[in-house]
């Protein structure tokens, strides 16, 4: 039997109090309506006794204590699925907002997901090409792996995360079904429309399922953005077999919508103000990447987050780096000499890359090319703090070489247009080429054989 409820005991912000309750469930949905007809839904998050404590979705606005009638609905929030989402435009709950109409559901599923027994998971293995070298290369996207990118506020996250969804493929002799899962949270009116746009010119916005918070949005619905796309990434995976590529921007607006609300019900803060709960919501996110044996499809994460002040040891950062796989770190000094992108490749690392490159994957050479590339960019950097205390001119003949490297591979390995799509076969001739500008006999991270079939000293450029 269904029950409504009349009046509220308590508002407090987005929050609402109901007392008297009987037989409600925690992530339960909520239906309101008031008596000027208008209607709003929220979702319980909080039970004692006979007391709800429910999130309002569209904020509290124009809601008394008097005047409101409350709906239990019986199920949590569940999203509409179907084929028909790709190409399509949602709002951070989910709703259409691109103007072809609802979307007509196969499947209506929880958006907090289904729990996976983690012995049914599959190794991550095969790589997912970017066409960008900095990645592809050094800090290799694997199928099933979650890679976040660390960023700063003013720096291009917004580009590159566009340039991923425009260039992004499974490799030139791949036939298997690929699409991207993107979701911005908290985002600006004309950040939003830089993405629509950007996608609908470059012609992807096909095989692209759109789902965009917006800043002036409520924040509770900020919340729920992520858990939304995420369910959609699963569906179009586990359910269609495609391999999914899911971008999350950015994970900051993310956390502090959970901060706010966590305030708002009183809750004791952690670090920085944020709940203890943050790693336990974090790693609920991050842990719906993955392959289920048997299965023909992969859900592979891309979350973006900018470090306040750019912090790396800030909580939302830190937690992140403990659950994914790596992380592919932007640097304001790279930046600003206008690099892009401007990926320090020191601090990033994917730590799944090993196994889904080489023979077989994209070529044997790989490894040992990564190794030696991060192998002699770190030597770049102790030959630059010596030419700041003694003077360039002052340099050993090697050191030198080593600067003349440090910079081309700045600007020709790392950097590359924000319109550059290169192949994995590309950006590892780069790499070798770049090589060609110090001794062979400083290359002492390459097996012998690969060394002798790809080195070509370049002695004129290091001149």
């Amino acid at each position: 039997m269904s029950i409504e409820y009349l009046g509220l005991s308590e508002i407090n912000g987005p929050l609402v109090v109901l007392e008297g309750v009987r037989g409600a469930a925690y992530e339960e949905i909520v239906e309101f309506r008031m008596d000027d007809g208008a209607q709003k839904i929220g979702r319980i998050i909080e039970i004692y006794e006979d007391k709800a404590v429910i999130q309002v979705f569209e904020g509290t606005e124009n809601m008394s204590l008097s005047n409101t009638h409350t709906h239990l609905t019986g199920h949590p929030m569940e999203v509409a699925l179907s084929p028909e989402i790709l190409g399509r435009t949602f709002n951070g709950i989910g709703q259409p907002i691109d103007g072809l109409g609802e979307i007509v559901p196969e499947q209506n599923l929880n958006i907090n997901g289904l729990p996976l027994n983690p012995v049914s998971r599959e190794y991550p293995r095969n790589y997912i090409n970017t066409g960008i070298s900095a990645i592809d290369g050094l800090t290799t996207l694997i199928r099933g792996q979650k890679l976040p990118i660390f960023s700063g506020n003013g720096l291009p996250h917004d580009k590159l995360a566009a340039q991923i969804v425009q260039q992004a493929s499974l490799g030139e002799n791949s036939d298997e079904k690929f699409a991207i899962v993107f979701a911005a949270m908290g985002v600006k009116y004309d950040v939003a429309e830089f993405f629509r746009r950007t996608f609908e010119e470059s012609g992807v916005s096909d095989h692209v399922v759109m789902y965009l918070n917006l800043a002036n949005d409520p924040v509770v619905e900020r919340l729920l953005t992520p858990k939304i796309a995420l369910t959609a990434a699963e569906y179009l995976a586990f359910e269609l077999g495609m391999h999914i590529l899911v971008i999350l921007t950015d994970i900051t607006s993310f956390c502090e919508a959970m901060r706010e609300v966590s305030s708002s019900k009183g809750e004791i803060p952690s670090r920085k103000g944020y709940p203890g709960y943050l790693y336990s919501e974090l790693a609920t996110l991050y842990e719906r990447a993955g392959i289920v044996r048997g299965g023909t499809g992969s859900v592979t994460q891309i979350p973006i987050l900018t470090m306040p002040n750019d912090d790396i040891t800030h909580p939302i950062p830190d937690l992140t780096g403990y659950i994914t796989e790596g992380q592919i770190v932007l640097e304001r000094q790279l930046h600003g000499q206008a690099i892009y992108p401007p990926i320090n490749v020191l601090p990033s690392l994917s730590r799944l890359m090993k196994d889904g490159i080489g023979k077989g994957y994209t070529r044997e050479d790989h490894q040992d090319l990564a190794n030696q590339l991060f192998s002699c960019y770190a030597k770049v950097s102790d030959a630059r703090a010596l030419a700041s205390v003694i003077g360039e001119d002052e340099l050993s003949p090697l050191d030198k070489r080593y600067l003349v490297f440090g910079n081309a591979f700045e600007k020709e390995f790392v950097g590359q247009s924000e319109t550059e799509n290169r192949t994995i076969i590309e950006t590892l001739n780069k790499g070798w080429q770049l090589l060609g500008l110090l001794p062979k006999e400083e290359l002492d991270r390459v097996d012998t054989a690969i060394l002798d079939k790809y080195y070509r000293e370049t002695v004129e450029t290091a001149q």
